[in-house]
Order: structure tokens, then C-alpha cells, then sequence
């Protein structure tokens, strides 16, 4: 592991990445934690404010251009900025259930999803946490593991809705 090729990136990546990293941790905390208390609305507030950190500052990622100056993987600013005034708009309302579904989503497809495939063979990340010549076979470990831990995780907590039966 080398934060080298984090190091040698653009200002614009670094901030992405520091962001995304902090938003992940902070993100798991804020998940685990027990829910409506000070703290968790505290860190809550904090951790929405890294992840339009994350995605403005996606915004100014080019590296890969296939629509303009963007390419698919910018759906996702558009899933979060959605994902995170959704959450808000909830709790507002009162919409506790509907909040933390819109919260563990975004969680999960805004930065689980998407970060595992940072760690592709040619991304920064696969650099940083694998070295430059390690190839697909860590890649083609860590990614699987990534996704089920990551599936599983979501399936635990999510809410469980009741289905009404008319």
C-alpha cells in the first residue's frame, strides 16, 4: 500500500477522495449509532455535507470523457445530491422509515458501489491500496467481497417495511 498515486493526483482528486474516504467511515458510525439522538444528527449533518463534498467535487473529475467532459460514473452526483435532499425532505416531514431508507441507500450505491470499483486494475485507488503492477487478481478478490459484504450489510439495515394486505 502507497499513497503515492493519491499524493501525485490533482488537488480535485485528492479532495474526492479525502471526502469519500471520511464520508465512509463517518457514514458506518452514523449507521451503527443509535438513531435521533444529538450526536447522531450531529454527525449525521456532517457526513451529508462530506458527500456533496464527494460529489461537487466529482464534478471536476475528467479523466474519463465520454460525454462531454463527463462519463457514466457522473450519474452518481446526480444520485447523490437526489439521495441526500430525498433523506432530508423525509425526516423533515417525520418520514423516519423513509429517511433511513434513502440514507443506507445512499450509502451503499453512492459510495460502496461506486468505491468498489475504484479498486479496478488502472484507478487510483487499485494503485494505492494494491501497487500498479498487481494486475486484476486482487481486484478480482476484493471486489466480489466488497459487494456481498456490502449487499448483506444493506439487507441488515434497511428497514423492514410491513406489507398491507387489503
Amino acid at each position: 500500500m502507497s499513497l503515492d498515486p493519491l499524493l501525485a493526483a490533482p488537488l480535485q482528486v485528492q479532495i474526492h477522495a479525502t471526502a469519500a474516504i471520511a464520508a465512509m467511515v463517518l457514514g458506518a458510525i452514523v449507521l451503527l449509532l443509535r438513531k435521533g439522538t444529538p450526536l447522531h444528527k450531529a454527525l449525521g449533518r456532517l457526513y451529508a455535507g462530506l458527500m456533496l463534498v464527494v460529489a461537487t467535487s466529482a464534478l471536476f473529475i475528467n479523466e474519463i470523457r465520454l460525454i462531454g467532459p463527463f462519463s457514466p460514473i457522473h450519474l452518481f452526483v446526480v444520485v447523490t445530491y437526489g439521495g441526500l435532499a430525498v433523506a432530508i425532505w423525509r425526516i423533515r416531514r417525520g418520514d423516519v422509515v423513509g429517511h433511513r431508507a434513502a440514507m443506507v441507500t445512499l450509502y451503499f450505491g453512492a459510495l460502496l458501489l461506486t468505491g468498489a470499483f475504484t479498486l479496478l486494475p488502472g484507478r487510483r485507488m487499485h494503485d494505492v491500496l494494491f501497487g500498479a503492477e498487481a494486475g486484476w487478481t486482487p481486484a478480482l478478490v476484493a471486489i466480489p467481497l466488497c459487494l456481498v459484504a456490502a449487499g448483506l450489510l444493506w439487507r441488515r439495515l434497511m428497514p423492514k417495511r410491513r406489507l398491507r394486505l387489503a
